[in-house]
């Protein structure tokens, strides 16, 4: 039986992988096996040695000590792409509120309350301060086309949009699944030099930290949307502020708000909700809890932020052995012929490395002894050992 941490409000539909014969699921569990959590702030949490992984029911994983974990052999997962479509719709909304000035229009009509039967003629009178643009036909620039921005870019195409995309780490496998009406482009400059919506859909790192910067904002052009669904800081406040003063922004749409941006003029915040949907947080849930269970029950690996990809199938063999080390030569040489002293035959294996860490799976015919085990844990670069 493996003890379930949950550190936020999970959906119940976990249940539908983490099955009552095999997982506890409690939001009190002092010594979990695996943990679930959404937004919970993980970094002053105490990692007990008893922890094999963590389970982060979304995306982003920078509230989890990521770098911490891989050091003890905690397994990181996240679920990329279970809340796509709700990203996804919440830029379509925002892209046609900010285009149609919708917000500024609704509090306008809100300040006509009590003006009865005059009501009818204001409207029609001061209606044409609030005329914007539609969509179709704009150029619109997607920065990232991972499982977000691939939905995006194709939500331009079916809008009748022109759509440019960018991303430097496209693979062929995600460049066969975008639409051939979705021009893809080498340079991210063409994009910013000509699209009237900039939507970015990349990770928080120090490579996209403060993207919206002046000199990307300067090389836009005059009038641009931007959209950013990412993390508040890919944006540099004080560019965004100075674009939209100059008139180089039109408008600014952010789901992280901050406070040197809330009530600018221009200037839409949305609390974070780009996930926050039912459909999101279920489709999060049961991607997170399969990822748990094939780790937990089989040693397999998969949408992990610190290990590689790795996985062997159902267990077949009598053990697998699970071991997290650094990625050094000659140590899976080392391993087996701790094995092979121990009598076992190796049946299948599967080595993966990620930059200085590496993850090895060995299947073998027979139990691995106690005595094997403690001495494949001496073995200095091994970080973690775990017994199936």
């Amino acid at each position: 039986m493996f003890d379930i941490l949950t550190l936020n409000s999970i959906s119940p539909k976990i249940n539908s992988q983490l099955t009552a014969d095999k997982f506890a699921i409690s939001s009190d569990c002092k010594n979990p096996d695996a943990v679930v959590v959404r937004s919970f702030n993980m970094h002053e949490t105490v990692l007990g040695e008893n922890l094999k992984a963590i389970a982060r029911a979304g995306a982003g994983t920078n509230n989890i000590p990521v770098e911490e974990c891989t050091k003890k052999g905690i397994v990181v997962f996240n679920s990329p792409g279970a809340n796509a479509n709700a990203v996804k719709e919440l830029v379509l909304c925002t892209m046609l509120i900010a285009s149609r000035n919708v917000l500024e229009s609704i509090d306008w009509v809100k300040s006509l309350a009590g003006g009865g039967e005059a009501v009818v003629k204001q409207v029609e009178k001061g209606k044409g301060q609030f005329v914007g643009h539609e969509l179709k036909g704009k150029k619109l620039g997607v920065i990232g086309l991972g499982a977000i921005g691939s939905l995006v870019a194709q939500t331009g195409v079916d809008l009748g949009m022109e759509v440019i995309g960018w991303d430097p780490y496209l693979t062929v496998h995600g460049a066969l699944h975008l639409s051939s009406s979705i021009e893809v482009v080498q340079e991210e400059s063409e994009i910013i030099k000509n699209c009237d919506f900039i939507s970015v859909h990349v990770p928080l790192n120090d490579a996209t930290r403060g993207k919206f910067s002046e000199d990307f904002i300067n090389k836009c052009k005059d009038g641009v949307i931007l959209l950013n669904m990412s993390r508040a800081e890919i944006a540099d406040a004080n560019a965004i502020k100075a674009g939209i003063d100059s008139g180089k922004i039109a408008k600014y749409v952010c789901d992280f708000p901050t406070d040197n941006l809330i009530g600018y003029n221009n200037v839409i915040l949305t609390p974070h909700l780009a996930s926050g949907t039912y459909e999101a947080e279920d489709n999060c849930a049961v991607m997170a809890a399969a990822e748990l269970k094939d780790y937990l029950l089989c040693g397999n690996i998969k949408n992990s932020v610190n290990f590689s990809e790795c996985s062997l199938g159902e267990l077949e063999s009598k053990s697998r052995v699970c071991i997290f080390h650094e990625n050094k030569p000659n140590l899976i040489h080392q391993i087996t012929n701790l094995i092979s002293k121990n009598g076992a035959n190796i049946d299948n294996m599967i080595s993966k490395a990620k930059g200085a860490v590496a993850y090895t799976m060995i299947d073998v015919d027979s139990e691995v002894s106690e005595d094997t085990v403690k001495l494949i844990e001496e073995i200095d670069a091994v970080i973690r050992l775990r017994v199936i």
